[in-house]
């Protein structure tokens, strides 16, 4: 009994260990932002209400705005299926809420299957793809940089990291959630990498 209470004890420390050594990758790779050019930017979807981007996705977008605004891409991808039935699509919400910022229409490229991350990236890749667009920009919160462009690779783009310079998670309340929350996602993800992946091509 004394064995299998300290064996359970040693694989709780490693897995505290273990999502503290990731929570660490995470937390250290939210700030990375090579400044280069790219094709497009790919927006990773989130919220709409009603027939409103949420806070959090605007962020998202006004980053993407200004970075087809800076000629740092000649195309905008929005990502994001339809979350509720009474609502446009995130990807829709966020092409609309471009195009009033000054974006032109012609620029703007959409895929509304997703609702995930990887499923963003995926559909994203065949957009990309489709449109001859091969070095691209991940575009989201700092905290979810991580998991996203690496998810992005994993379908085999041409990817690196452009997190919002501002962000609706302030506060370290706020911070410490999202960065749980990504933990967890991206421990769920390493989990299910490979099988994923080879899902993805065929």
């Amino acid at each position: 009994m004394k064995k299998l209470i300290r064996a359970t004890g040693v694989i709780i420390i490693l897995a505290l260990l273990a999502c503290g050594l990731l929570a660490q990758r995470i937390f250290s790779y939210r700030n990375v932002s090579p400044d280069l050019q790219a094709d497009a930017a790919i927006v990773l979807g989130a919220a709409v209400w009603g027939e409103k981007v949420s806070p959090v996705f605007r962020e998202r977008l006004n980053h993407a705005v200004e970075l087809y605004k800076k000629r740092k891409v000649r195309k905008l991808i929005f990502t994001g299926g339809r979350g509720n039935k009474d609502e446009p699509t995130e990807s829709a919400a966020a092409r609309q809420y471009a195009v009033q910022q000054g974006v032109p229409a012609a620029d703007t490229l959409i895929e509304e299957k997703s609702h995930s991350t990887f499923e963003n990236l995926l559909y994203a890749k065949q957009v990309a793809d489709k449109a001859g667009l091969k070095k691209v920009l991940i575009v989201s919160d700092p905290l979810h940089m991580k998991r996203g462009v690496e998810m992005a690779r994993d379908v085999g783009m041409d990817a690196y990291p452009s997190p919002t310079p501002s962000s609706r998670y302030k506060g370290v309340r706020s911070q410490l959630g999202l960065l749980a929350h990504e933990t967890y996602f991206y421990m769920g993800y390493l989990l299910r990498r490979t099988f994923l992946r080879e899902a993805s091509r065929g």
